[in-house]
């Protein structure tokens, strides 16, 4: 359903770049504004005050308010994003001293805030759920510079619409209002330093980057708007299965070695006949696959459409690898033949013989699609025991499917905890939840297996690890850690 709105407020380009990255949720704004309205976010290149860039902006921005501001100077402009006013928070005199702790978690100095507060007697804040508009709005006339924009007849405008994606969950919003509004500062200076310098040479050098999109997420930025499935190619992972049940052997090979790589493989030979390049196939002579971190594995790849595997597929791996490999160094390899086909007799007692893993291109597949989906969820050093222990030969497909429906089943349940603490805070309309009431909860839930509340306290300590991001955790009076939702684990 379509919102209307009739007007825009005009704040500073980079406030505006930074409400939508989902780092601000406030911006200063004198000009009275009502809870609940709605607003197109339009980029001025004016200041509050009309203060200097380098007075108003702390040193770390400096830059990347420089480059913001230079996009507006030519029409023309875009706004790509609409917000709604969820509170315009009036601090005054007796609250004056919470400015060093909204200093802190923003990116405005100190001094120009007090320069603001001076002049007005108080400090405006307003705080802005945002979203992003389904069409940028193309704004062809730039207007002069007020607290609001208007649209003129030669605009393109775009309304509101209730399906319009956030760019911060609104548990995430909610946790971080409530910090602004009490002075609580929960800043993750390094990370925070690690995206800009990600997001400076984009801006310059128009790149992209997963990192750049998880740090967003890790740092309760993002509302993982974009699908992490929708930023990975699935076709290539999708024809694994198919082309190994083919008689394309050249392409399957080069789909070996690119899933490989996926998986977290690397080489860093360059001779081309023990190679992981998926443009630069074996041949004639040369191994299909080697790779040599984490650890050492040689292969061979077989697609086959009807026939089976011949024992010349087992034969040639040990013929070839210890043709290009030193002794010590092969037999230090985890061997393994990708292959659809059954094995004959005579290839299957050698490749037990030889500690050879065969595995179906619909496994291999299965252990891409799930560290594309899952990216942490493969650890090639766990892996690694899989691999070396029987069964060889054909059993060892089955050893390998039994190893990813582990990790399914913890994924499994981490998105359950992960569902379990939003669902909790959403009913009891709590901010954070103990670890004694999730507990609790999950009892009462349809739990995928039992767990002692030890153990969900330490699941629930990874869920809100910076480098997964799908929890936050404070500590209570007492010092006991409370959770809270920040994304979903789907």
């Amino acid at each position: 359903m379509k919102m209307q709105i009739n007007k825009g407020i005009q704040i500073p380009a980079l406030d505006v770049e930074l409400l939508t990255l989902g780092k601000l949720i406030a911006v200063p704004f004198k000009a009275f504004v009502r809870e609940g309205e709605r607003f197109w976010l339009y980029p001025s290149r004016q200041l509050p005050e009309n203060l200097a860039i380098e007075d108003y902006y702390q040193p770390d921005y400096l830059d990347l308010a420089r480059i913001a501001i230079s996009k507006c100077w030519q029409s023309p402009v875009q706004i790509k994003a609409w917000g709604r006013c969820e509170k315009h928070w009036r601090i005054n005199i007796d609250r004056k001293n919470i400015l060093p702790q909204i200093v802190e978690e923003n990116v405005w100095n100190i001094n120009a805030l007090e320069k603001i507060f001076e002049k007005n007697e108080c400090l405006k804040i307003l705080i802005v759920r945002v979203y992003w508009l389904s069409q940028p709005c193309t704004i062809n006339s730039v207007p002069r510079h007020s607290n609001f924009y208007f649209p003129n007849s030669g605009d393109i405008v775009t309304h509101a619409n209730d399906t319009d994606i956030p760019t911060i969950s609104s548990s995430s919003f909610e946790q971080r209002k409530l910090d602004l509004l009490s002075g609580k500062v929960s800043r993750n200076s390094e990370l925070e330093k690690l995206y800009f310098q990600i997001w400076e040479s984009k801006n310059k050098d128009n790149l992209d980057s997963d990192l750049d999109r998880d740090l967003r997420t890790f740092l309760g930025w993002s509302v993982d708007a974009i699908k992490k499935n929708d930023r990975i190619d699935f076709d290539w992972i999708r024809k694994i299965a198919e082309v190994g049940n083919s008689s394309d052997g050249h392409e399957f090979e080069k789909l070996v070695r690119r899933s490989l790589i996926q998986l977290g493989f690397t080489n860093s030979n360059s001779n081309p006949k023990i190679s992981l390049d998926p443009d630069a196939t074996g041949g004639a002579g040369g191994l299909d696959f080697y790779c040599d971190s984490p650890y050492p594995v040689v292969g061979e790849c077989k697609a086959t459409k009807t026939e089976k595997v011949p024992d010349g597929t087992p034969a040639q791996l040990v013929k070839l690898g210890q043709k290009h490999l030193q002794n010590d160094e092969y037999h230090a390899c985890i061997k393994v033949i990708m292959a659809a086909g059954e094995l004959t007799t005579d290839a299957e007692q050698t490749a037990k013989g030889n500690k050879m893993n065969v595995i179906r291109p619909e496994t291999l597949q299965r252990l891409v699609e799930l560290k594309s989906q899952y990216p942490g969820s493969i650890d090639l050093v766990k892996l690694k025991p899989c691999l070396e222990k029987e069964p060889f030969g054909s059993d060892a497909d089955r050893k390998v499917n039994e190893y990813i429906d582990r990790i399914e089943r913890e994924i499994q349940l981490r998105s359950h905890l992960v569902q379990l603490v939003k669902n909790y805070l959403e009913n009891t309309r709590e901010k954070r939840a103990s670890v004694h009431s999730l507990y609790g909860a999950y009892a009462m839930s349809q739990r995928p297996r039992d767990l002692s509340a030890e153990e969900m306290h330490e699941i629930l300590v990874e869920l809100s690890s910076p480098l997964t991001g799908y929890l936050g955790r404070g500590k209570s009076q007492d010092g006991s850690d409370r959770f809270y939702f920040l994304r979903d684990l789907s």
